[in-house]
């Protein structure tokens, strides 16, 4: 009876310490899960992260149901596989008289094959399937996700509120404070989220090491690069499972810093328009390269560049014979330092013969010394991911389920405009063309993006817009053909002389192979455009990008990322903990007085009497 006392009591205090605390804390709500924040930046917390958030929601859904029609398909598959070596067996039957002889040893086979086909695992989740008719076939077991570097553990709330048909959550962090906020999130979300999420403190690169081929999916989500992270996470993914992956050191991704790139990433970057596209091709080599050491490969399924980060989404397989066709999918970058020609060189190809296939290094060099457009040097960069970066399917299942619950995503506006754009993206072409660099190496006024387009359709090919510039243009014709376009161009819009030697006069100075078409065609704008679809939304406010690491001192430097409102709002709760703290210390002050005060007199008293 004690004891139960006791921890009555035990709880009355947590409780009135709970709600005591509360006042420290700011409640927010994102879709349906909510968290609670301390005003002192002790955990890391972003709201521009909605859209990360949202997408990678509708993602993990359609994974789910993909997951599921695959099961199916596969348990199909077997049972078609059994009944028809059950049919071969009984045409195998001779004579009437021989026939409970036979019967008895085809029977024994049946009942050899239905233990075989029992024991044999075909679950993505490891579970095992019943093929035999009349017993129950096995079940498909709910996803499990981790989530490696959780702080807050929104992430982990949201895909355990939100997400149906989910099963365990595990989050993860190294740093005990954001445990606690973690745990203390979730017993603030109630019933669902305790019994789905649960929280670590451990260090996510071990955790994974330790924990193989265990979660459907992994999510990665670190304050800066994810490099360290990429060789665990590709052995914690189960065969067919997914991770999902975002990398917010852009300034070392784009160029900024190439040697720190290739230090991190193993590809050399290059600052040219497509910076932002390449900086997702990098990241997807780099996992490839890493899913390679054991006998692993990727398929990506999305691929995304928003607000200051890049995100992709890759299935994880194992095959040792697919892995071989690794170095095809990769390329090296030619650019042009005088004009923006660029050009892929492929690590490697193949030659069929009969059945069998060689693999081969690619041929090369695709470029001479100079480029033969202007007569400048190259840079080379990569190597890079240069196959298709989207699946196409996928992409049409994900924006079908983000339109039938648009009310569930708080961001629903931007990943709508994003997964529309890129549903319109030439899933074959790597990189893309900026139409405002083109008229500036050749210093003349610019041709619409629709007039441009039509020439390029007219002459053949194919053209498209990218979701990572609302100027980019992607598209299958050759460098000579675009510019044998903008030479015609600027034969009807005449440029003042420019000198000899710059890179636009070179181009200028040869004749057009090419008489370009400048007539409207029909698929110059794509489906948005015609629709007149928001593809490039701006920001909802101000300062809307990266914040603060967590624990660290804000300061007036801070301004541009935070804004003066957060600044003051910071400095205000410092002011006021620093005058609580002051009279705190007053008071005591004053107490410690008295007793000696006391003392004084009764001495005074003593050596009186």
């Amino acid at each position: 009876m004690g004891g139960d006392e006791k921890t009555g009591e035990e709880e009355k205090q947590g409780s009135k310490t709970m709600s005591s605390d509360l006042s420290d804390y700011t409640i927010i709500k994102e879709g349906e899960a909510e968290i609670l924040m301390h005003a002192k930046n002790e955990v890391f917390y972003n709201k521009t992260q909605v859209n990360n958030r949202d997408i990678s929601i509708a993602v993990l859904r359609t994974f789910i149901s993909k997951r599921k029609q695959e099961y199916e398909t596969m348990l199909l598959k077997r049972t078609k596989a059994v009944h028809k070596l059950s049919n071969e067996n009984a045409s195998k039957l001779e004579t009437p008289t021989e026939f409970h002889m036979h019967n008895e040893v085809t029977n024994g086979e049946y009942e050899d094959l239905e233990e075989i086909s029992q024991d044999e695992p075909c679950s993505i989740s490891e579970e095992p399937v019943k093929t035999s008719e009349g017993k129950g076939r096995g079940e498909l077991k709910p996803p499990r996700v981790l989530e490696a570097l959780s702080a807050s553990g929104l992430r982990a709330l949201r895909y355990a509120r939100e997400v149906e048909e989910i099963g365990q959550v595990v989050a993860l962090d190294n740093d005990k404070v954001s445990v606690e906020a973690c745990r203390r999130n979730i017993r603030f979300n109630g019933s669902v989220a305790c019994a789905k999420v649960e929280s670590h403190l451990a260090d996510a690169r071990v955790f994974m090491l330790t924990h193989p081929k265990e979660f459907d999916v992994v999510d990665l989500d670190p304050y800066g690069s994810p490099s360290a992270f990429l060789d665990s996470a590709v052995q914690s993914v189960i065969d067919g499972g997914m991770l999902m992956c975002t990398a917010t050191d852009m300034a070392v991704l784009c160029g900024g810093n190439g040697e720190v790139c290739y230090s991190k990433y193993g590809s050399y970057p290059l600052r040219g328009k497509y910076c932002h596209e390449m900086a997702l091709r990098i990241l997807l080599a780099c996992i490839e390269s890493h899913a390679n050491r054991y006998k692993r490969y990727i398929v990506p399924v999305l691929s995304v560049q928003m607000d200051f980060y890049v995100r992709v989404f890759v299935r994880i397989y194992t095959s040792a014979s697919a892995m071989k066709n690794t170095p095809l999918k990769l390329s090296y970058v030619y650019q042009c330092t005088g004009c923006d020609s660029f050009h892929l060189q492929p690590l490697g190809r193949t030659v069929s013969k009969n059945t069998s296939i060689r693999y081969l290094p690619g041929f090369g060099p695709v470029v001479p010394q100079e480029c033969s457009d202007c007569g400048k040097k190259y840079n080379m960069g990569g190597a890079i991911w240069s196959a298709p970066i989207h699946d196409q399917e996928w992409v049409t299942s994900i924006l079908a389920d983000v339109k039938s619950m648009k009310d569930r995503y708080p961001a629903y506006d931007r990943i709508y405009a994003v997964l529309t754009t890129i549903s319109e993206e030439l899933p074959d072409v790597p990189l893309f063309l900026s139409l405002h660099n083109l008229c500036a190496t050749l210093k003349c006024t610019s041709p619409s993006a629709v007039i441009f387009r039509s020439a390029v359709i007219n002459a053949g090919y194919r053209i498209s817009g990218t979701h990572v510039n609302p100027l980019g243009l992607k598209s299958n014709a050759p460098m000579d053909v675009i510019w044998d376009i903008m030479r015609c161009w600027v034969k009807n819009h005449p440029v003042k002389a420019q000198p000899a030697d710059q890179a636009g006069s070179v181009i200028l100075a040869k004749e057009p192979v090419l008489q370009a078409n400048f007539a409207r065609a029909i698929a110059s704008l794509s489906k948005a455009q015609a629709k007149k679809v928001a593809r490039f939304l701006p920001n909802p406010e101000r300062h809307w990008g990266p914040k603060l690491r967590a624990g660290r001192q804000i300061t007036s430097k801070h301004v541009s990322l935070l804004g003066p409102q957060a600044l003051n709002g910071i400095n205000n709760y410092v002011e006021e903990g620093k005058e609580e703290g002051k009279e705190e210390k007053e008071e005591k002050e004053e107490e410690g007085n008295e007793p000696q005060a006391k003392r004084k007199k009764t001495e005074d008293l003593a050596s009186i009497s």
